[in-house]
C-alpha cells in the first residue's frame, strides 16, 4: 500500500499539478473573455478538464524525455530519484492524453482542431524541438497562449481572446528563454543547443526583453479599441511593469526573474477577467 501511495504521489508530481491547474484556469479565462463561459458551462468544464489533463500528460512526457538532463539539473524529480520508472511515467502520460482527448472530442470542431494540433506539438516539442535555439521556446509560448484560444473555441469564438493569446505567448517565450539561461549548465552537458548556448546568455536575455516589450504593447490594445474600460488598464499596467522589471532582473538572477515574470503573467490575466466582468456588469 505504501508503495502504491508513493507511486501515486510520484505520478501527481510528474503532472506538476500547479501548472496543470493553472492551464485549466487559463482555458476558463479564454472562454470568459470571449464572452461565452456563462452560456456554455458544460463546454467550459470539458475544455478545462481537457486542458488540465493534457498539460499534466505533457509535463509527464517531458520528464520522460528529460530524465537524463533532470539527473543533473533536478535530481529530485520522480524519474531520476527512482520514485517511478521511465516506462511507468510514459504510460501514465499516455493515459492522461487519452482522457484529455475524450473530453476534447465533445467540443466544437475549432476546439478539437486546436486540441489535436497542440497534442502533436507537445510530443514534437519534447522529442524534436526542445533543444533547438529559440524554436522550443516559441513552441512553448504558443502552447501556453493557445489555452486562451482553446477556451474561446469551446464556446464558439476562438479569437475572442486573441490579444490575451498574443500577450501570454510572448511573455511565455521570454520566460522560457530566461529558464534556459538558468539551466544552461545541465543543457550543455546533455548536448542541447538552446538559445543561450548558441548565442550567449546576455544576447538571449536581450531578445527575451525585446519580446516582452511587444507583449506589453499588445496588452494595451483592448483599452485602445474600446473592448475594455479604464479598470482593465488599472490592472494591466502594473502587470506590464512587473513583467518588464522581471525581464530586466533576469540579467542578475534568472531564477527570480522568471518566477516574478510568471506572477506578472497571472496578474495580466486577471486584468482581462476584470475587463470582461465590468463589461458584463455594465
Amino acid at each position: 500500500m505504501a508503495t502504491l501511495s508513493a507511486r501515486g504521489l510520484a505520478c501527481l508530481e510528474l503532472t506538476r499539478p500547479g501548472n496543470a491547474v493553472a492551464a485549466g484556469v487559463l482555458t476558463f479565462t479564454g472562454a470568459f473573455v470571449a464572452g461565452g463561459a456563462l452560456a456554455n458551462p458544460l463546454a467550459v468544464v470539458a475544455a478545462v478538464l481537457a486542458t488540465s489533463l493534457a498539460t499534466g500528460g505533457g509535463n509527464a512526457i517531458n520528464d520522460y524525455f528529460d530524465r537524463e538532463i533532470d539527473a543533473i539539473n533536478q535530481p529530485n524529480r520522480p524519474i531520476p530519484s527512482g520514485a517511478i520508472s521511465p516506462r511507468g511515467a510514459l504510460g501514465f502520460s499516455l493515459g492522461l492524453f487519452v482522457v484529455a482527448t475524450t473530453f476534447a472530442l465533445s467540443l466544437p470542431r475549432e476546439a478539437i482542431a486546436i486540441a489535436v494540433f497542440n497534442l502533436l506539438a507537445l510530443v514534437a516539442y519534447t522529442e524534436f524541438f526542445k533543444g533547438l535555439p529559440g524554436v522550443g521556446n516559441a513552441l512553448v509560448g504558443y502552447l501556453t497562449g493557445s489555452t486562451f484560444l482553446f477556451g474561446g473555441a469551446a464556446v464558439g469564438d476562438p479569437f475572442g481572446a486573441a490579444v490575451l493569446f498574443v500577450l501570454a505567448a510572448i511573455a511565455t517565450l521570454t520566460r522560457e528563454i530566461i529558464k534556459d539561461v538558468e539551466d544552461i549548465n545541465g543543457d550543455r552537458q546533455e548536448g542541447l543547443n538552446t538559445l543561450p548556448i548558441a548565442i550567449g546568455e546576455r544576447p538571449s536575455l536581450w531578445i527575451g526583453g525585446a519580446a516582452m516589450f511587444i507583449a506589453v504593447g499588445a496588452s494595451i490594445v483592448p483599452y485602445l479599441d474600446g473592448t475594455f474600460g479604464i479598470w482593465y488598464l488599472f490592472v494591466v499596467v502594473p502587470a506590464d511593469i512587473l513583467m518588464l522589471t522581471a525581464s530586466g532582473y533576469a540579467f542578475r538572477d534568472p531564477y527570480l526573474g522568471q518566477r516574478w515574470l510568471k506572477r506578472g503573467m497571472f496578474l495580466a490575466t486577471g486584468a482581462f477577467i476584470i475587463g470582461r466582468a465590468i463589461v458584463l456588469i455594465g
